[in-house]
């Protein structure tokens, strides 16, 4: 298996996949809008023997009371089913995290399954006083500092692109 950055000719895999992994087609469309709309982000796919296996996509947030502050929300990530429980999705976690404190993003936000993401770090943002724009449960909405006490003295409400609101 190889990670590495999406390329052009790689749009209609990630279609693909993201419609296989989920349940309606609402993270494909979201996945074309970001793409066209936000930048910077980071795009990644995990492939085997030059096929598209797995999908992960960060794209900048901000905190509303703090906007200086770089935060990138990590959605969607997606495995083909057929490839799921094979650490893919865990080495996509992870190349995206180096990539995002390569950039000098300070924290990472996910709305993810809270048994899932802890294993890379993740906690739930209440924790330091941060909170989702969407009504989620505490537990499914976590952080990750890239850079130590990034948050320290900060709180308030992530917010996310308008095309998130889609889905």
């Amino acid at each position: 298996m190889n990670i590495r950055a999406e390329t052009g000719n790689d749009r209609t895999a990630i279609r693909e996949l993201n419609h296989a992994a989920f349940e309606t087609p609402a993270e494909a469309a979201l996945v074309d809008i970001l793409r066209e709309q936000v930048n910077p982000i980071i795009s990644l796919v995990a492939e085997e023997n030059g096929r598209v296996i797995g999908y992960i996509l960060f794209t900048p947030v901000s905190l509303i009371s703090h906007t200086e502050l770089r935060i990138m929300g990590l959605a969607p990530m997606a495995v083909l089913p057929e490839h799921q429980r094979r650490g893919i999705g865990s080495a996509l976690v992870q190349a995206g995290l180096d990539q995002c404190k390569k950039l000098g993003f300070g924290a990472i936000v996910v709305l993810g399954h809270k048994s899932y993401y802890p294993r890379f770090g993740f906690t739930p943002a209440a924790h330091v006083g941060l909170s989702c724009e969407y009504d989620v449960p505490e537990d499914v909405f976590m952080l990750i500092e890239l850079q130590k006490d990034y948050l320290n003295g900060a709180s308030g409400i992530i917010k996310y692109h308008s095309a998130f609101q889609n889905v």
